[in-house]
């Protein structure tokens, strides 16, 4: 008797183990807007640093990093979200690259029980678990107050859009307005038109408005990493770069940080993305293991110029550490 009491002890030990180990290894997709720029990269390196560190913890995840190749491409996005809920992953930390089309593959996933942590950029719907990202309106507000000092308060200025429905750079486009309000003495001369998701694109669009404008334009505001590239190009193709047209863009790929070094970007509103896609997977974990996650996740922002871009704490977010993380 003594003896069956304890086999059913061991096994009961043997089940409570297996169970705690299933309860400690998910199964979660990271999916990005895109997967070519510097900035997705850094997501890629930030997830996978909060995978080593769980692994430590003793809580297994496995990561499936997917998303379409071209920043435009909703109907990717939309059937990435659908094939992983279709897969029944544990969960889901998503970067939606419209805020309004990626609404309904979410709410399905929750559907599902699939729980989703939007990174990033803003989700129009109430079904995901939390909201991790730069305060991308601040961020706008920041360019605007930067390129009005470069400006002394006056000149002509045009501001360069990303693409409709792109919740993080619509934020950071209507920020940047507000910051203008308060400058009677900046005209905007153009604010309409759309750089698109590839650099060419934004490069011809950048053309077309240096070459309308060029005489006229004191300033611009680029509200992404393609766009920032692109028109600092064209700037410096036109004649018009070194600070003859002050130059504002948005995040820290390597390009236009070297742009930045050269002097043909007087400014740089620089996100922290490794550490987004590390509190999205750590924040989507912390959710699965039923504990309390906060709704919004503000992960910081920060105002980069050539004063400022040695200061270690600086130097840190222009410089990645993808090869750690990436083996590149």
């Amino acid at each position: 008797m003594n003896s069956l009491l304890r086999l059913l002890a061991g096994t009961s030990c043997v089940l409570a183990s297996l169970l705690l180990q299933a309860a400690d290894s998910y199964q979660i997709a990271v999916i990005p807007k895109g997967t070519t720029h510097e900035f997705w990269k850094s997501i890629h390196a930030g997830a996978i640093k909060a995978e080593r560190e769980l692994a430590k913890e003793g809580i297994k995840v496995k990561l499936f990093w997917n998303g379409p190749l071209r920043e435009d491409d909703r109907d990717q996005q939309i059937q990435v979200v659908e094939n992983f809920t279709a897969r029944n992953v544990d969960g889901i930390v998503l970067a939606p690259l419209d805020f309004q089309a990626l609404a309904a593959p979410v709410n399905t996933a929750a559907q599902a029980g699939i729980p989703t942590v939007v990174i990033d950029s803003d989700l129009k719907s109430d079904k995901h678990v939390s909201f991790v990202a730069t305060d991308n309106f601040k961020g706008g507000q920041m360019a605007g107050a930067k390129l009005a000092e470069l400006l002394n308060g006056k000149g002509n200025v045009i501001l360069l859009r990303y693409q409709v429905g792109s919740a993080s750079t619509e934020a950071r486009e209507v920020g940047f307005l507000d910051a203008m309000k308060k400058h009677p003495g900046i005209k905007i001369i153009s604010s309409d038109q759309y750089a698109g998701a590839t650099r060419e694109l934004a490069y011809q669009v950048s053309q077309n408005l240096l070459n309308r404008f060029g005489s006229q334009v004191n300033g611009v505001f680029c509200a992404n990493e393609t766009s920032t590239i692109a028109m600092t190009k064209a700037l410096r193709d036109l004649g018009l770069a070194g600070g003859k047209v002050k130059m504002i863009g948005f995040d820290a790929g390597s390009q236009s940080v070297a742009d930045m070094k050269a002097g043909d970007v007087q400014g740089l509103v620089v996100q922290a993305p490794v550490r987004m896609g590390y509190l999205g997977v750590k924040t989507l974990v912390a959710h699965l293991r039923k504990q309390k996650v906060d709704k919004r996740i503000d992960t910081g922002v920060t105002m980069v110029s050539r004063e400022n871009m040695n200061s270690p704490e600086v130097a840190e977010l222009l410089n990645p550490p993808l090869k750690e993380f990436l083996g590149e």
